[in-house]
């Protein structure tokens, strides 16, 4: 029963995908949008990487692995400009450095 659930979700957002890019892909979009649309990676890793470093009462909650794993993913995100390769290195040095402690 689980695995049938799993199976339909994963049918559902392939679906809903799918049906933006069939449906928009005949139109051409200006280009200050598709200009926009580059800022929304970054917007979104900041809105989580905030979210996650501090309480509801907007108070810093990040230890010392919290933030050598934010550094290292900017340093990666800046040298490489790739998101996946800064997600990496924020994440393997954040758990290093976690299991290290």
């Amino acid at each position: 029963m689980i695995a049938l659930a799993i199976i339909l979700t994963g049918i559902g957002s392939y679906a809903m995908r799918a049906f933006f890019i069939f449906a928009l892909a005949k139109y051409r979009f200006p280009p200050l949008l598709l200009r926009s649309l580059e800022y929304v990676a970054p917007t979104v890793m900041a809105a989580l990487v905030i979210s996650m470093l501090t309480t509801p009462e907007g108070e810093l909650a990040a230890g010392v692995p919290e933030i050598v794993g934010l550094c290292c993913a900017a340093v990666a995100a800046k040298l490489t400009g790739n998101h996946i390769l800064a997600l990496l290195a924020g994440m393997m040095s954040f758990w290093f450095l976690g299991w290290l402690i």
